[in-house]
């Protein structure tokens, strides 16, 4: 079983929606399919981007594009991050610590790239050459609150790279231009990050691409995803037809 679910791969449009934390499911031959951690954390945001998984197929679907999403939890390794990065397999994430990657080997590190990691991003790399001028927009929630810190404002935060602003930038001014929307603009985070999915797939090959976060209190329900699935799609094509 690979791991990763790809949707609607002959969908003719031009995006490419991704979800790189689309599941908290930890294969069974890592600490027996469980990591050592409550069944609670691992419905957390820690475990994987809660309500983005369904925000992405939905929007694959209103954009007729196919969608390619990760089926292991970002604690196992993290797919969005690259091999070098030293959160590639966190072992204390927002004050829970993950006692099957506590002190593991190099071995074992590479045994789960090997395993999902590479794996993912060689469907991914093979998709995102299905045409020329293929748009990635990957899709991500964040957490209402994090560390204990004061809430998050933003219902929606557009994450880009200064290498690459041309379709980020005029989303963020179409999205802003929503009167009930608080829209970060590289918030929560950063969207500059070397090795990761963007960095790989869309900023060394010179595609346009963006990064959604919705936060996930307002995409945990099945109605959430399909509001802002509805909400989105016309928005980014309005936005990419401008470009």
């Amino acid at each position: 079983m690979p791991p990763y679910r790809i949707i609607g791969p002959q969908r003719p449009g031009r995006w490419l929606v991704t979800c790189d934390h689309a599941s908290n499911r930890v294969p069974p031959d890592v600490g027996g399919g469980a990591l050592g951690i409550a069944d609670a954390d691992m419905a957390r945001h820690i475990a994987w981007d809660v309500g983005a998984a369904g925000l992405a197929e939905a929007l694959a679907q209103r954009l007729d594009s196919p969608a390619i999403l990760s089926d292991f939890s970002r604690l196992v390794i993290d797919p969005n991050r690259g091999t070098d990065d030293p959160t590639l397999v966190m072992q204390l994430y927002d004050g829970t610590i993950i006692p099957a990657n506590r002190g593991i080997s190099a071995a074992e590190v590479q045994r789960r790239l090997d395993s999902l990691y590479h794996p993912y991003h060689a469907a991914y790399a093979q998709l995102a050459a299905r045409r020329d001028d293929t748009v990635i927009l990957a899709i991500h929630s964040f957490t209402p609150c994090l560390q204990g810190r004061s809430p998050r404002p933003w219902q929606v935060g557009v994450l880009y790279s200064h290498l690459d602003e041309r379709l980020s930038r005029p989303l963020i001014a179409r999205l802003a231009a929503e009167a009930d929307l608080c829209v970060g603009d590289n918030q929560p985070y950063a969207g500059h990050l070397p090795g990761d999915a963007i960095d790989r797939h869309a900023l060394q090959p010179g595609r346009l691409n963006t990064l959604i976060e919705v936060r996930n209190d307002l995409i945990a329900t099945p109605q959430g995803r399909a509001a802002w699935a509805d909400r989105l799609a016309p928005i980014l094509q309005q936005v990419l037809a401008g470009i």
